[in-house]
């Protein structure tokens, strides 16, 4: 018998008594968050302290033109709001979690501004994955409204999640890169 013959006979006998399984050998099942709150560098560094975000990236979406510049979209007329779209383990980290992270950050009373920025590319919104994420969504959205924590309406847009097109490398990461914990303004 051979030595390749050998481990498989090895790994066949592991998996009938049960001392491993096929699944071991799955990667974990990840999902994706878009959200949408202002000046996307300041939302990145936020979302990349939080365990289980695992991957983030900025950039554009909800507008009309493909593949849109930094220049369009501050146009505000491209219809693109800038968002940061991460990858996270809903093992470690909920999807609802990470939406009471978006609204905690930002101010979801302002139509098209953050702070100094305003157009329409600093909305606040969140583009939902799937259909148990929008459901998700639209439940905190409620909860939030009816809380009475906020002294005007809540004008956070629940959108499928279309097309995202990363930002030039420049803006990733913009602020880890030069040394800067924030952008955001205080809401405390």
């Amino acid at each position: 018998m051979t030595r390749l013959n050998r481990y498989g006979l090895f790994l066949c006998l592991l998996l009938l008594t049960g001392l491993i399984t096929a699944g071991d050998k799955a990667e974990k099942k990840m999902e994706k968050a878009t959200f949408a709150a202002g000046c996307f560098w300041g939302v990145e560094a936020t979302f990349r302290q939080i365990e289980g975000v695992t991957e983030t990236k900025v950039g554009y979406i909800g507008g009309e033109i493909e593949n849109p510049t930094y220049k369009e979209v501050c146009s505000d007329e491209s219809g693109h709001a800038e968002a940061i779209e991460m990858e996270f383990d809903p093992q470690i980290v909920s999807y609802t979690a990470l939406l009471k992270v978006f609204w905690a950050n930002h101010d979801p009373m302002t139509l098209n501004r953050q702070g100094p920025d305003f157009g329409s590319q600093y909305r606040s919104a969140v583009f939902y994955h799937s259909p148990d994420q929008k459901d998700q969504a639209e439940t905190l959205l409620m909860e939030l409204t009816n809380s009475g924590r906020y002294s005007k309406p809540i004008v956070t847009e629940i959108s499928v999640a279309g097309q995202f097109y990363d930002a030039a490398e420049y803006h990733q990461q913009y602020l880890e890169k030069r040394g800067l914990s924030s952008c955001h303004i205080d809401l405390k």
